[in-house]
């Protein structure tokens, strides 16, 4: 980086604050100093984050930061708390505006800590750790002794909160992962994409996809591979690999447009939906959304998830967060129906009702209420074995086929797998120019 800005010039302390190049585009750029008072936020240390977020604002570009820090500086006292509140309202601001990018690369604790909770991109490296409240007021509290990086290490927030988006060896791997990740977004939300260069013919077949799914209809198999044939040379930005395994977030291109996919996963609990692929996917749509790339999203789900204790955290509310997501977006939104989509979980995974611009489905979709042996199980709950199975079979025939939705509108086109990549591609090209007028209001109400 380089151009200082006057305002990191001027005010010593902890953080650095610099607007130039990295990677090849425009940044602008803060560093907390974990040699200065560990990195201990002051006000003028808030003051110059708050800076360069509202530079980011006024250049339209992202913002990029470099997070070790112990705190709020107790040295200050409230002082350092208003400088806190003054750096994470700049922040917010520019939510949805430029994209925000930050790297851990060691203690982010109390309020530094939520700062990465309004960031869209974390990465995180191996020393570094993340909570609100530390090991000892947990010990008070609950009597468990814990140590930082067991209470908020990279791990735990890669596999257990969400919170880090990618992990990495050192500061520059870290900063890395993100500028890979940053080069799929547009500067700001007025911009498109940048258009990737490639040689990868977007008319390829994908005779592949004929052999993805397996025989037995309850058999898994890794989503990924399918994601790899369809778009540019294989190569996909996965996010949040390692949260809630059971949905797949990633950045690609195809025909060299940057796109957002959402794919469940049957390799982890058979793709169904719970709280936390369902955050994690409305996350990942909103994001997309702000910044105009474009989602596919691959469906293979029986349903959501149930259980006793999901109900009791919120499920409601949480898968509404998906269906809300994708209401709301207005990006160009192409939905594929590999193998099963029931219930609730067909109409969050972004079908025709919730706004979806093109929907195709391979011949192997079933796209119903629910599945023929729970149907039967119903309808028929008194027959004899010999009977329910004759009626699942019945069922299956007449009703879990992608037929019987391409009649009524609900699925667009029934592809032959081996057309997926080249029908994708061409829809994306046909919904390149598409443009939806937003109606103004404050901001939404959604479910949180």
């Amino acid at each position: 980086m380089d151009g200082p800005i006057a305002l990191a010039a001027r005010v010593p302390g902890s953080v650095r604050a610099t607007a130039g190049e990295s990677g090849g585009r425009g940044r602008v750029m803060f560093r907390v100093d974990p040699s200065h008072h560990a990195g201990a936020l002051s006000e003028a240390a808030g003051r110059k984050i708050a800076g360069a977020a509202a530079l980011a604002l006024k250049l339209r570009r992202p913002l990029l930061g470099v997070v070790a820090s112990s705190g709020a500086d107790v040295f200050e006292g409230v002082a350092a708390l208003h400088g806190w509140g003054t750096a994470a309202r700049a922040v917010a601001a520019c939510s949805g505006i430029v994209p925000v990018a930050l790297a851990v690369t060691g203690p982010a604790v109390s309020g530094p800590a939520l700062l990465l909770g309004l960031a869209d991109l974390v990465s995180m490296t191996g020393d570094a750790f993340a909570y609100l409240s530390g090991p000892d007021a947990v010990a008070s509290w609950t009597g468990v002794e814990l140590t930082p990086r067991t209470l908020g290490g990279a791990p735990v927030h890669a596999r257990m909160t969400g919170l880090c988006s990618f992990l990495a060896e050192d500061e520059a791997g870290a900063v890395d992962a993100l500028e890979h990740a940053l080069a799929y977004l547009p500067d700001h939300t007025d911009d498109e994409p940048p258009e990737w260069p490639h040689d990868d013919d977007p008319d390829r077949p994908t005779p592949e996809l004929r052999e993805l799914l397996p025989v037995s209809p309850n058999g898994t198999y890794d989503v990924r591979s399918l994601i790899a044939a369809v778009v540019d040379h294989g190569e996909l930005c996965e996010l949040r690999s390692r949260w809630a395994p059971n949905i797949v977030t990633a950045f690609a291109t195809i025909d060299g447009r940057p796109v957002g996919l959402v794919a469940n996963q049957p390799q982890a609990v058979a793709g169904t939906l719970d709280i936390e692929a369902s955050q994690k996917a409305a996350g990942f749509v909103g994001l997309c959304d702000a910044y105009n790339l474009p989602i596919v999203t691959i469906v293979d789900t029986p349903g959501f998830f149930p259980g006793k204790d999901l109900e009791w955290r919120g499920m409601i509310r949480h898968g509404a967060q998906l269906a809300f997501a994708y209401a709301e977006a207005t990006v160009p939104r192409v939905c594929l129906i590999t193998r099963k989509s029931y219930g609730g979980a067909f109409i969050v995974m972004d079908c025709k009702t919730m706004g979806n611009d093109v929907c195709f489905a391979w011949p192997s979709a079933e796209i119903a209420v629910m599945g023929a042996k729970g149907a039967i199980a119903i309808l028929h709950r008194r027959a004899e074995a010999e009977l329910q199975a004759r009626l699942e079979a019945e069922y299956a025939e007449d009703y879990l086929t992608p037929y019987v939705a391409a009649e009524r509108g609900y699925v667009d086109e029934v592809i032959d797998p081996a057309e997926t990549r080249s029908q994708i591609a061409r829809a994306l090209q046909q919904l390149g120019s598409k443009r939806e007028r937003i109606v103004g209001r404050p901001h939404a109400n959604g479910p949180l």
